[in-house]
């Protein structure tokens, strides 16, 4: 019998001690670049079931809340109004980000540019989970109008790729620049005890700058001045009424 030589075979590592196991993906990665492969109508289905999770209270995040780590500082109650109302707002707009993803992801060209689209949507989805959990801690409430939020958003994901992946690409490297900026606001008008929310929020803000640094690297577009400003218009309207209703 010929001695194990250090290589791959198989999908089994071979090593001198003896075959060893590959390490598996993380199982969102798996799930993103499955996703990512399906035909058309079966992107329709998942995008559905996706809407779904998204409005549901079940979401699970994939990393652990930043917040997690973190005391809880002693907030007055108008204190932790004005933090229930900040991360509502932030909920909403991971709403709205999940349906934006998932919209341009049916209408993507390229598995390529699906992939990249699936995964910045993992990362979402964590954000999602973390600003529900501290919503709860906070005492406040998801906005009444995030299944409106959800099916705006995937129309507009929707038209965003229906031009090229160029342009889709550019829509999210605008959206996470105007996200990452907001998210900034947010952090300044937190209460200054709110340790919690704050590293949610800058955990957010990164990744929103990251995701937008991807998309450009990939081959975005940048947008029209016009569409630039009705996108930020757009996100106006979301923060205004999520803080209310």
């Amino acid at each position: 019998m010929e001695p194990a030589q250090a290589g791959q075979r198989g999908g089994i590592l071979l090593a001198p001690g003896g075959p060893r196991k590959p390490r598996c993906a993380p199982t969102y990665l798996y799930n993103a670049a499955m996703q990512a492969t399906l035909p058309w109508p079966d992107r329709l289905i998942a995008a559905l079931d996706q809407g779904l999770r998204a409005l549901s209270a079940s979401n699970t995040a994939t990393r652990p809340s930043p917040a997690a780590g973190v005391a809880e500082g002693e907030l007055s109650s108008s204190e932790r109004r004005q933090s229930a109302a900040l991360m509502r707002v932030n909920h909403a707009g991971e709403i709205a980000a999940q349906a934006l993803y998932s919209g341009q992801a049916l209408v993507a060209r390229s598995q390529r540019t699906r992939q990249l689209l699936a995964t910045a949507a993992t990362e979402e989805r964590d954000h999602l989970a973390w600003c529900a959990g501290r919503l709860d801690e906070l005492g406040g409430r998801p906005s009444l109008l995030d299944p409106f939020w959800y099916a705006g958003s995937f129309c507009i994901g929707i038209l965003a790729g229906l031009g090229n992946d160029a342009q889709s690409l550019g829509f999210v490297q605008e959206t996470e620049r105007q996200v990452e900026t907001h998210l900034n606001d947010h952090l300044r008008r937190l209460p200054e005890q709110d340790a919690k929310s704050a590293a949610i929020l800058t955990r957010m803000a990164e990744d929103e700058a990251r995701h937008g640094t991807t998309a450009g690297l990939a081959g975005g577009a940048e947008l029209p001045r016009p569409i630039r400003r009705c996108m930020g218009f757009g996100g106006e309207i979301l923060r205004r009424i999520a803080w209310i209703v």
